[in-house]
């Protein structure tokens, strides 16, 4: 066997160029974190945003979720991969060296794109600019009064949408009037509506992608997923009925760059109260109105007692307690754990400090809006 023969054969090959691919996600990576101009000016507004709409436009064509398909699909596609290496390695047992460097070649060039996609397609934007900076919010120290000040108006405005809501399940609580599906086509709608007022979240959107196995994704207790390798945004839909709608415009601001959970969370009540449609209102108002009250609930019991029976109407406390209960049954399980440690791992590896905690920032950017709001009315 001519060891060099051998090599040339293995990787003297097109695909071998794909390795590439790895190098240049990784400088551009690099570049990201030590430039915040980088990332916003050159890449989120003017590379990220082409490709996004560009995959959005192609995988936009299909009503299911390709991403769905593909992790479906990827262990037998493993075991296929592994199974043909063995029996072209027992076949060709005299050529055994070629087919093992070509096996981890074919192993590394896929490992490459898919760390290409990821670098361009979620983590250079983890560096972008904080969203305060385009919506002009101050970030600062609030109150447990200025807290309960939010939570109030935000039970109130959920209690009025409510009240104008009439579908209904047979135990009284709020379910959604028309298909998923439909109401993926108004998240799409509401972000054109939110473009108008801020340029940049306008732009071509795809629908959100209503996955197939969603009861099983509610056992990780994950809602939604964005995913780089095909943009898409991918929703639970066995969730309560109000939590789809602001899932939903979620993700969708993922394709629009904005990767950071809590950002995600505040541009997705944007969005929902942007759009005319009650049912979009009523998902948004109480995504912003459950972070909200948990923080309050921490930092004060009474005072959220006090809002709790004061403000929220007895059909926003059913909806609530009904998702409790639905939520209930999936928590402490073996995947719901094995997810959240690996959500957590994830965040923290993209420089999010608190990892999962970063969720709950939107309440932040929501008491921001809140107080600039007021002082300008005062």
């Amino acid at each position: 066997m001519n060891i060099k023969d051998v090599l040339k054969r293995t990787f003297l090959r097109k695909r071998t160029l794909l390795l590439l691919l790895f190098a240049v996600g990784y400088i551009f990576l690099r570049v990201a974190k030590s430039s915040t101009y980088f990332a916003e000016m050159i890449f989120a507004r003017h590379i990220f945003r082409a490709m996004s709409q560009g995959m959005a436009l192609i995988t936009g064509i299909f009503p299911f979720s390709l991403a769905e398909i593909m992790i479906i699909l990827c262990p037998a596609l493993v075991i296929a991969l592994i199974a043909g290496f063995i029996v072209k390695l027992v076949k060709n047992r005299k050529d055994w060296l070629h087919w093992v460097l070509t096996f981890f070649l074919n192993a590394a060039v896929m490992a490459s794109v898919v760390y290409f996609f990821y670098s361009f397609g979620c983590g250079i934007n983890y560096y972008r600019y904080p969203l305060g900076t385009y919506l002009g919010l101050e970030i600062e120290p609030s109150s447990k009064e200025e807290l309960k000040g939010l939570v109030t108006e935000l039970a109130d405005t959920a209690s009025k949408l409510r009240s104008e809501i009439s579908s209904v399940d047979e135990k009284g609580n709020y379910k959604l009037s028309g298909s998923a599906r439909d109401l993926g086509k108004k998240a799409k709608e509401a972000y054109k509506v939110l473009g108008r007022e801020y340029s940049l979240f306008g732009g071509i959107y795809p629908a959100p992608k209503c996955v197939l196995l969603s009861r099983l994704m509610s056992y990780t207790e994950i809602t939604g997923i964005y995913t780089c390798w095909t943009m898409e945004a991918n929703v639970d839909i066995d969730i309560p009925d109000y939590s789809i709608g602001s899932t939903m415009c979620h993700e969708l601001a993922h394709l629009r760059g904005f990767i950071r959970e809590d950002e995600a969370n505040y541009i997705s009540y944007l969005a929902c109260m942007a759009s005319p449609d009650k049912e979009l209102q009523y998902s948004g108002v109480m995504y912003a109105l459950v972070y909200a009250g948990n923080a309050l609930a921490s930092a004060d019991g009474d005072m959220y007692a006090e809002v709790w029976y004061g403000h929220y109407s007895e059909e926003v406390r059913a909806d609530l307690v009904a998702a409790h209960e639905y939520w209930q049954q999936f928590e402490k399980t073996v995947v719901a754990e094995t997810t959240e440690a690996l959500n957590d791992t994830y965040l923290k590896a993209n420089d999010q400090e608190e990892g999962t905690k970063t969720y709950g920032k939107v309440v932040d950017l929501l008491l921001a809006a809140y107080k600039k709001e007021h002082a300008e009315k005062n």
